[in-house]
């Protein structure tokens, strides 16, 4: 990965990291309510990923590059359900908790693309 494209990776992903927190301590109360409104960013920034590398992506292939990480939403769930609706605790850990998985999705992601991208090239 060169300098640019890991800068550019860093920006998206860590953007996305932090939408997620936000959404994740906002909605932390609700169990898997915040579900409906990460997907999208944890979808545009995949496809904004794919892009780095010159890969286009549908929104169809981003669900399924999601699809293929996304068991972290069962952790996420999981975490929500056990501690998230306490008010306070609840807020830090799930916006933790989506943030570091929206992060590790990212960088998956971003090397999963790298590789395409040296394998098309």
């Amino acid at each position: 990965m060169t300098n640019n494209e890991k800068n550019k990776c860093n920006a998206i992903i860590h953007s996305a990291s932090a939408e997620a927190a936000a959404v994740g301590a906002g909605l932390a109360q609700i169990p898997g309510s915040d579900n409906l409104v990460i997907t999208p960013i944890q979808l545009a920034m995949t496809i904004a990923l794919g892009k780095v590398f010159g890969i286009n992506l549908s929104e169809s292939a981003a669900k399924a590059a999601v699809g293929s990480v996304a068991a972290s939403t069962i952790g996420r769930t999981a975490s929500q359900v056990l501690i998230g609706w306490l008010p306070g605790v609840g807020n830090v850990i799930n916006a933790s908790t989506a943030a570091a998985l929206t992060e590790t999705m990212g960088w998956t992601l971003a090397k999963e693309f790298e590789k395409e991208a040296m394998r098309i090239a």
